[in-house]
């Protein structure tokens, strides 16, 4: 990884002040921004993905947390006929399927999409520039260093974060999801032939449930720091970030005067 410094000639402006490239970043990437302040990097089933797996994470934090701490007996009428948890442990199993097909669907998308979608199922450890930025990164976000550093794709620290958290956390949350399901699918059914064995793995399904439960905790405090360092570098680095995952263009914004 190198960094690379790049000026954006705008008539009447003077050029963008250097923007650090990770190493996807490519020399079409380059010349882009060279030509202007943006560059497109998200394609639509990369952007589509991040909100509707938003979406079903948030539905299956709400279900799951009622089924670990289910609500409290309704005096008005027979839980029969109100089906309370059934409805929501149905939500819980069909978000939770929905997620499977979106996450399958995006490992698909990484192997045929643009170089930035690659970015989500590796962290290139072996380089010793990235260790570099990501130390950098962890100092910027400490408040220790002054100059933002700009990147194309997701900054080094993020890559890090989104990895471990997203990659590593969804398929650890279905693997344990599924097992679960499976012993309510009962005895020789599918997901008991495919996951069924990690009940055996671990003791028992209530050892399994609590290290879900643990895993749904991680991943809330993923979405909060994603969120709150999504808006920071918003605001502070001058490179958009929220709108880059609707538009699919960053934006690299002029710094601010001295």
């Amino acid at each position: 990884m190198r960094d690379q410094t790049i000026h954006t000639p705008t008539p009447g402006v003077e050029p963008l002040p250097s923007a650090r490239l990770t190493g996807d970043a490519t020399a079409e990437d380059i010349e882009s921004i060279r030509r202007r302040t943006s560059v497109f990097v998200y394609e639509w089933p990369v952007r589509l993905w991040h909100w509707v797996n938003a979406a079903l994470i948030m539905t299956l934090i709400g279900t799951g947390w009622l089924i670990a701490s289910p609500l409290p007996t309704m005096n008005f009428a027979e839980a029969t006929f109100q089906f309370v948890m059934g409805y929501n442990r149905f939500i819980h199993f069909a978000a939770g399927q929905l997620l499977t097909v979106a996450f399958a669907a995006r490992i698909y998308w990484a192997f045929v999409g643009n170089h930035h979608a690659k970015q989500l199922f590796y962290v290139p450890v072996w380089k010793k520039a990235w260790w570099k930025e990501v130390f950098h990164e962890l100092r910027w976000y400490a408040f220790l260093e002054d100059v933002p550093k700009k990147y194309v794709g997701h900054n080094p620290l993020a890559q890090v974060a989104m990895f471990f958290f997203m990659t590593v956390g969804i398929t650890f949350m279905l693997l344990t999801g599924w097992a679960l399901y499976a012993e309510g699918a009962g005895q020789g059914s599918l997901p008991d032939l495919a996951m069924g064995w990690l009940i055996a793995l671990v003791g028992n399904t209530q050892v399994l449930h609590s290290i879900h439960h643990l895993g749904m905790w991680f991943i809330v405090i993923f979405m909060m720091i994603h969120i709150y360092a999504a808006i920071r570098e918003d605001i502070m680095s001058r490179q958009s970030m929220v709108s880059t995952m609707i538009s699919g263009h960053r934006t690299f914004k002029d710094d601010l005067p001295e």
